[in-house]
């Protein structure tokens, strides 16, 4: 208890703190730093977490060292396709997040060491060495995988080319497109590289494969692949191709005109579109200057064959050409005429050369064929010297279509003899009389007004005698025969359809002799 100077009071005193004793005294504060700032961030773009180090912050410049450990694994080893844009954006983000964030922890930190500014700022900017050279050697070392790669992909193609080697060209095409498609790219978008410059010999060593048939003489299956060749320079840079350019034309030529006179000669139809591409193609050359003669030469050999032992067929080979040149100077022109009057001459032989394949066909038993040649003959050359001969080789060989026996001979053109032969007409219809021997011809009697046709009946009559009813007007005709035998065929004339009869007549010296043409009637309304 106390009294205050108001009187007494009442309560409890604290006694005083005791002083606090003094401690070490802490570090002075630093003064911002640029140099510093700036040596940290340096330090921190090595990559290595340098500049972490020197302020001591173990766990960032753990996690520099991890993310460029990462960045090595994704890199590493170096290959054409390169570092992934993505990882390469990252690792820079993960860089300059770094450097910024370094130099701001070093603007006002101590440096571990070195401890003056000046010298730690120099070591980053040495240290900067590191990821510029390590760029530096991957970017070699990336320009060099992908040398190899482009180089594999040559010797690729190269193997596409030489696998197509004594294959056709059409089993070999896909291959050889592909081939040249690589040596394209590899020339057009990676002209600095080591493969571009071996893209010109490749494409010597591919052309002379591609073209390989003709080398091999094969001048028809050369023809396609060579064609290709031709648009190759349409695809691929000319000073790639120097003089490969023009290399497939003089061999398209030759191979065109060979494989033409080929089928010329074997009778192979496609020798047209040969020439004709030849002459549209290449109409200045030395081998579309042959194209004429070899035309000529081959109307030439076929008029020769008219006159050997298948005349029909040398026939058939002059019209065909006769046809086929005409298309030829159509669709490839025809300068000078060559090609026409080649066609025109093969044309005249093949119609003048009938009259060899009729008398052929004759000589061979084919009577309806050689009626049939003999009767166009006669229409295709009318004023020819074996015209007349012809037509009598033309009703011979329709005789012989019933009678065979009277084919035996090949008829003549003789006329007249001294043996009176009269055919009369018991007929309604019209008939013509067809009769063949040492004398040819034919003749037509109109129907006989008041006559009938005959029943089977009245034939098998005792006494049946047609042509002997003298009340009755018969048409007629006398001719004057040699002896010997003659073959006569009577037919109905125009269209009725008649069956035509036949009779073979002996002629002898002192007689008179008489033909008589009539109808029978069958149960069936036939005549």
């Amino acid at each position: 208890m106390s009294e205050g100077p108001y009187g007494p009071s009442q309560g409890f005193a604290l006694p005083p703190m005791p002083p606090v004793p003094p401690g070490p005294p802490g570090p002075p504060p630093v003064a911002p730093d640029g140099r510093r700032a700036a040596a940290v961030a340096l330090l921190n773009l090595s990559g290595l977490g340098l500049g972490y180090a020197l302020l001591r912050r173990w766990v960032a410049m753990a996690a520099c060292w991890v993310a460029t450990v990462v960045l090595l694994l994704v890199a590493l080893p170096a290959d054409a396709d390169g570092v992934p844009g993505l990882a390469v954006t990252v690792y820079a983000v993960l860089l300059l997040a770094a450097a910024v964030h370094g130099a701001f922890a070093g603007l006002r930190a101590r440096l571990s060491w070195p401890g003056r500014a000046p010298l730690a700022l120099a070591l980053g900017v040495l240290l900067l060495a590191l990821p510029t050279g390590g760029t530096l050697w991957y970017e070699d070392a990336h320009d060099e995988a992908v040398e190899q790669a482009l180089l594999d992909r040559l010797d690729q193609a190269d193997r596409l080319v030489t696998a197509g080697d004594g294959k056709t060209f059409a089993a070999a095409e896909t291959g050889y497109r592909e081939a040249l498609s690589t040596y394209r790219d590899i020339a057009l978008h990676h002209s600095g590289s080591r493969a571009a410059r071996q893209v010109p010999d490749r494409l010597r060593s591919y052309y002379t494969t591609v073209g390989a048939a003709y080398s091999h003489k094969n001048y028809c299956e050369a023809i396609d692949a060579l064609k290709y060749l031709r648009t190759v320079p349409d695809n691929m840079p000319k000073d790639q191709l120097g003089s490969l350019t023009r290399w497939p034309d003089d061999r398209l030529a030759t191979s065109l005109y060979e494989c033409g006179a080929s089928g010329l000669a074997g009778g192979d139809a496609d020798w047209v579109s040969r020439f004709g591409d030849l002459l549209n193609t290449f109409p200045r050359s030395a081998q579309a200057a042959k194209v004429v003669p070899a035309v000529d030469a081959a109307v030439t050999a076929a008029q020769k064959a008219v006159g050997g032992d298948e005349p029909c067929s040398a026939v058939e080979q002059l019209g065909t050409l006769d046809t086929k040149i005409g298309d030829l100077s159509t669709t490839a022109g025809d300068n000078g005429g060559g090609l026409a009057k080649a066609a025109d001459r093969a044309g005249r032989s093949g119609r003048a050369g009938k009259y060899s394949c009729g008398v052929s066909q004759y000589k061979d038993g084919d009577f309806e064929s050689a009626q049939k040649t003999m009767e166009q003959f006669v229409a295709d050359n009318k004023h020819h010297r074996n015209a007349a001969r012809a037509k009598k080789i033309a009703i011979a060989a329709e005789v012989a279509q019933t009678i065979p026996a009277a084919g035996k001979k090949l008829p003549t053109t003789a006329s007249g003899g001294s043996i009176s032969v009269t055919v009369k007409n018991d007929s309604p219809d019209d008939v013509t009389v067809l009769y063949t021997g040492p004398v040819t011809g034919s003749f037509t009697l109109k129907g006989c007004g008041s006559c009938t046709s005959y029943t089977l009946a009245d034939t098998l009559m005792r006494g049946f005698k047609p042509c002997n009813d003298s009340s009755r007007h018969y048409p007629q005709r006398t001719l004057y025969l040699p002896v010997g035998t003659t073959y006569f065929v009577h037919k109905p004339h125009g269209g009725s359809t008649a069956t035509p009869a036949s009779d073979t007549a002996r002629l002898r010296s002192g007689y008179i002799y008489t033909e008589c043409a009539y109808t029978t009637r069958t149960f069936s309304s036939g005549t």
